[in-house]
């Protein structure tokens, strides 16, 4: 899959495509109607299916301190959409100046004179442009002046996790800042995943027998409630069964806020300063203090137990 970033980035020999337009934020099923669709009719018609995202989040140009947690960072969003077929994906610096352009001066620059739009498939409540002016509808009326067709996909909508909503990186924040995993896996098609560097913190798991992989996670990641979870550590293309623990050490009186991986049944794992992923399969239990160590270590290991059982039982 190409990447581009900028619309100078584009080859200047670039053909006729199939665009559609959107955070896409998690790649969530809704999502993936879309951009399946939109790679579907590109294959059909015989030319490239291309993304075009935004960065850094709109919101946070057009609202300062509203960035949004983030459900996926933007090379995991890429791996995520090449596994759908998409060809190219071409992620524009969205500025305060690129903000101000018109619904019309979007559709000139971007899909007409860069992307060559043959079709643009979206969600039937896309918007675009400067206030977010740009209907579907608008769209429509501009693909009839320059040639190219829209379509527009219906969402299904999700199921008990989100009561009957529609799919949404809204809804599935929401789920995950409530400790849902669940909700969200069920949303995401897949485990919601938070990202980053292995740290050094204050090695209390190492002395417990239980050592944990301390993530330095990425900027504006959307990270679960504080709690227990059963899922996965991985690294280096490996997924480790694991019980992770998010928020602070109660026990230990601690204030930082962490998000740390104790890989199961692995011993003498060096992971210090490893880029990793986690991946959130399901709730075990909520944070707690105990009355002794040997309370903590009886919990832990239960901990450890039941998050096995979830992802046995997950996988098998």
């Amino acid at each position: 899959m190409q990447r581009w970033r900028g619309l100078e980035d584009i080859p200047q020999d670039w053909g006729r495509s199939v665009v559609t337009i959107g955070s896409y934020d998690g790649v969530h099923r809704g999502h993936q109607l879309i951009i399946g669709r939109a790679v579907e009719r590109a294959r059909e018609l015989g030319v490239p299916a291309v993304v075009v995202t935004f960065d850094p989040h709109p919101s946070e140009v057009v609202r300062p301190g509203s960035h949004p947690p983030l459900l996926a960072p933007h090379h995991r969003r890429a791996e995520l959409m090449a596994e759908l077929g998409v060809d190219a994906l071409l992620i524009l610096p969205f500025t305060a100046e690129f903000s101000k352009l018109s619904p019309a001066e979007f559709v000139a620059k971007v899909l007409v004179d860069k992307l060559h739009a043959r079709l643009v498939v979206e969600g039937p409540n896309f918007r675009f442009g400067h206030k977010a002016a740009g209907t579907v509808a608008f769209l429509t009326e501009q693909g009839a002046t320059y040639d190219f067709e829209v379509e527009v996909v219906d969402l299904y909508v999700s199921g008990s996790a989100g009561g009957g909503e529609p799919f949404s990186s809204t809804l599935t924040r929401r789920l995950v800042a409530e400790g849902d995993v669940e909700g969200a896996r069920e949303i995401l098609g897949r485990p919601h995943r938070v990202e980053g560097v292995v740290v050094r913190g204050a090695q209390r798991g190492r002395e417990l027998g239980f050592p944990t992989a301390n993530v330095e996670t990425l900027p504006h990641t959307a990270i679960p409630a504080d709690g227990v979870y059963a899922g996965w550590l991985h690294v280096e293309g490996e997924a480790m069964p694991a019980a992770i623990s998010v928020g602070t050490n109660l026990q230990f009186d601690a204030t930082e806020r962490t998000v740390e991986a104790y890989a199961i049944d692995r011993v003498g794992l060096d992971l210090y300063g490893l880029h990793v992923a986690v991946d959130f399969l399901a709730y075990v239990r909520g944070m707690a203090k105990f009355d002794s160590i040997d309370a903590l270590l009886v919990a832990i290991a239960d901990d450890v137990k039941r998050s096995r059982e979830l992802i046995e039982a997950y996988e098998g």
